[in-house]
C-alpha cells in the first residue's frame, strides 16, 4: 500500500547495470487525484542533499518499461494510475552512500483543465529516508 507522501519510503535504492553502480532510484506514488497521461508530465527533478538531478537525464520507470523525458512528452497512450508507485531512475556514478538522506522531488505537471496561464502545476515533496544498499 501506498504512503500518503508522494515520495515513498520503500524503494529508495542504488541501481547497478552488469555489477557497477550507475545511479540510485527513488519511488513516487502518483499526486494527482486521478490518473495522469504520461505526457502531461512536463518533468520531474530529484535533489538529494545539496545535489539536484535535472528531469532531463531522469528516467520514469512505471509497469516494468522506462521513459527517458524526452519519450514522457511524446506518450499519450500511457497511463500513471493513482494508487500505483512508479520509480525515478536518477544517473549517478556510483550511486549514493548508505545512510539518511534528505530527497526532494519537483513535479511539473500539466491538467488539461486548467487554463494555461496556471500550467505546469508543481508538486514538491520532501523528506528524510533511508538508503540501505
Amino acid at each position: 500500500m501506498a504512503e500518503r507522501t508522494t515520495i515513498q519510503s520503500s524503494g529508495f535504492a542504488n541501481v547497478s547495470h552488469e555489477g557497477t553502480i550507475t545511479g540510485f532510484r527513488v519511488r513516487l506514488r502518483q499526486p494527482n487525484y486521478r490518473g495522469l497521461r504520461l505526457s502531461l508530465i512536463e518533468g520531474i527533478d530529484v535533489t538529494v542533499g545539496d545535489t539536484t538531478y535535472p528531469a532531463e537525464s531522469n528516467c520514469l520507470m512505471l509497469d516494468g518499461a522506462a521513459y527517458t523525458h524526452a519519450q514522457m512528452a511524446e506518450e499519450i497512450a500511457t497511463r500513471w494510475p493513482v494508487g500505483v508507485c512508479a520509480d525515478v531512475h536518477v544517473p549517478a556514478p556510483g550511486g549514493l552512500q548508505p545512510g539518511v538522506h534528505d530527497v526532494a522531488v519537483t513535479l511539473r505537471l500539466r491538467h488539461p483543465y486548467f487554463p494555461p496561464q496556471f500550467q505546469p502545476v508543481f508538486v514538491r515533496d520532501q523528506r528524510h529516508i533511508t538508503i540501505i544498499r
